[in-house]
């Protein structure tokens, strides 16, 4: 098994990343924010849908950390930090700018409307797995706006 390692720079970088955590699962144990040095990461289950799409008979799940550089603020948004047992789910990530420089938010999108707020210098992203792979029965589903027969 090769292990994924991706580096994100810009806006275009960083939704390709947002691809591979797709559907990622993690518990806030997870998650570790060193303010004097300006690190943020994630270590997340992630849904490895490059193989899902290949092959419709088996899926896999991978351990891999996430980590943003340059990070100025945390802050999360419908996130209930006293449940520690809770597991979450990311959809996406997006950078939203603050002006004309590469200053901005970088939003980790979560299921039931969470998000954990990123203040940033500029995007300066890691993805990387770190071992551990299992194979999961299910792949995730997405009900289409608009189409709830379909799923």
């Amino acid at each position: 098994m090769d292990a994924l390692k991706l580096m994100a720079l810009d806006e275009e970088d960083l939704s390709v990343v947002s691809a591979h955590v797709q559907d990622a699962v993690f518990k806030l144990e997870g998650i570790a924010y060193r303010p004097a040095q300006g690190l943020f990461t994630l270590v997340v289950n992630r849904f490895v849908w490059e193989k899902a799409l290949r092959s419709a008979k088996t899926f896999e799940r991978r351990r891999a950390a996430i980590g943003f550089k340059r990070v100025r603020a945390v802050r999360s948004i419908h996130l209930d930090r006293a449940d520690k047992e809770a597991v979450h789910v990311l959809l996406a990530i997006r950078f939203e700018k603050a002006g004309e420089g590469p200053d901005g938010t970088i939003e980790l999108l979560l299921a039931g409307g969470a998000t954990i707020a990123l203040d940033v210098e500029c995007i300066e992203a890691q993805l990387a797995e770190t071992g551990g792979v299992w194979e999961t029965a299910s792949r995730p589903r997405h009900l289409l706006e608009g189409h709830p027969e379909q799923a």
